[in-house]
């Protein structure tokens, strides 16, 4: 079985993704199938969000394939393809946005969040945050403590 593992792990990743893209969707010039690939492979998938449409089965995905094979079949530029649906979509449909005031969030949340990680770390490894509550018992409480704990004994 361990013999077995690094097999299906190059397996894995030798072989070529798959592609929802239907044979009924592909071009008849490959020129203009591989734009339309390496566009749609840029475009996320408003349905399942985490995929390309390229890689999506959902019919919303299969729509925008065809939207971009419909216009560079058009006479369209790779570019007024991409500007065609961001217009029509928003930033969101594309999977590498733009970095711009209204995208800004989204570049510096991951580093925002590492930051906030750290700050807290470096806060809890300091020690408590009130100094009383690392001073040593008065000679009140510590009478008070003993009390109890003979109570609990008894």
């Amino acid at each position: 079985m361990r013999r077995l593992f690094p097999v299906l792990i190059f397996l894995a990743l030798a072989l070529p993704a798959a592609h929802a893209v239907q044979p009924d969707e592909v071009l008849k010039d490959p020129a203009l199938e591989q734009r339309a690939r390496a566009i749609s492979s840029g475009l996320r998938c408003l349905v399942c969000q985490n995929q390309s449409i390229d890689d999506s089965n959902a019919p919303l995905a299969r729509d925008l394939r065809l939207l971009v094979r419909e216009r560079l079949t058009a006479g369209d530029s790779d570019k007024a393809v991409l500007d065609f649906v961001v217009a029509r979509y928003g930033d969101f449909v594309l999977l590498r946005p733009p970095f711009n005031a209204h995208t800004v969030l989204l570049w510096s949340a991951p580093f925002l969040i590492l930051l906030g990680g750290a700050a807290f770390a470096w806060r809890r490894r300091r020690g408590p945050a009130t100094p009383e509550a690392a001073a040593p018992l008065t000679a009140e409480e510590q009478r008070r403590l003993e009390g109890l704990l003979r109570e609990k004994q008894d």
